[in-house]
């Protein structure tokens, strides 16, 4: 019987011991080396969801008001929104990623009004205002480098173009302090600009700052009714002119999730 107890023994150890030569171990530990776990970012393709908010700024090339040129103009930010989806491709280190997006970009810019000419020096001048609140599918294709990509975090750049589409019949600009009346302003449809940033990544969860840069006018022309001079009885065209070009750069924060 003890030979059969001291046998038994002797082949279990050499099970257990054939088992655990079976895990690596990494040199220089007496611990089995465990196998690598696959993160979200690191698959072939991802999908997933972004919101976040953005801060728009109007770089007016050619303001005219009541054929005066307005030279000094002030940007007020004001915080719109965006929700996105996106599909990315992963190769290494490097990743393609293009996105659809509804957004709702907000701005205001306002500037001193020029005076009449028949008004004393003395006169101040009052304020005029021009808010947008714009909506817009956009669709971004960005090319984007991990410099740093360890385990489940990542630290990226990219950069890419962006075509946007004005949805008009739910954007709104609104000029308030006009001598002109019924002021409406006529968009492009169809924009487009550079998208530049960075991301940073933990598990299945990333943070996204970009900078959106406008390469062109966004403003295709401006209809408006003239003063109606009470003197004379009849409505001054000449001397009442709008024209107004500007793009639009956009700085944006996310926050994205992995499926």
């Amino acid at each position: 019987m003890g030979r059969r107890w001291l046998l038994f023994g002797f082949c279990w150890l050499a099970f257990s011991t054939t088992l655990w030569g079976q895990l690596p171990v990494v040199p220089g530990t007496k611990e089995p080396e465990r196998p690598q776990r696959t993160h979200r970012h690191d698959r072939r393709m991802n999908f997933g969801i972004k919101g976040g908010f953005t801060s728009s700024l109007f770089l007016v090339s050619d303001l005219v008001l009541n054929g005066t040129i307005i030279n000094e103009v002030q940007n007020n930010y004001k915080i719109g929104y965006f929700g996105s989806f996106f599909t990315r491709i992963n190769f290494k280190c490097h990743f393609l990623q293009p996105e659809l997006s509804y957004t709702i970009n907000r701005c205001n810019i306002a500037f001193e009004k020029p005076l009449p000419e028949n008004i004393s020096g003395n006169s101040m001048p009052e304020m005029a205002s021009i808010t947008s609140s714009i909506h817009s599918f956009e669709l971004p294709v960005i090319y984007g480098y991990n410099i740093i990509k360890e385990g489940p975090y990542s630290l990226a750049i990219f950069g890419g173009p962006k075509i946007r589409y004005i949805w008009d019949k739910h954007s709104k600009v609104t000029f308030e302090n006009f001598d002109q009346r019924d002021i409406e302003e006529e968009l492009y449809p169809l924009n487009i600009s550079f998208t530049a940033g960075v991301a940073v990544t933990i598990s299945r969860v990333f943070f996204d700052f970009r900078y959106d840069i406008g390469l062109h006018n966004i403003s295709k022309r401006i209809s408006y009714r003239p003063i109606y001079n009470e003197n004379t009885g009849e409505e001054a065209t000449l001397a009442n002119q709008i024209r107004f070009h500007r793009r639009e750069n956009v700085l944006s924060f996310s926050l994205g999730v992995f499926f």
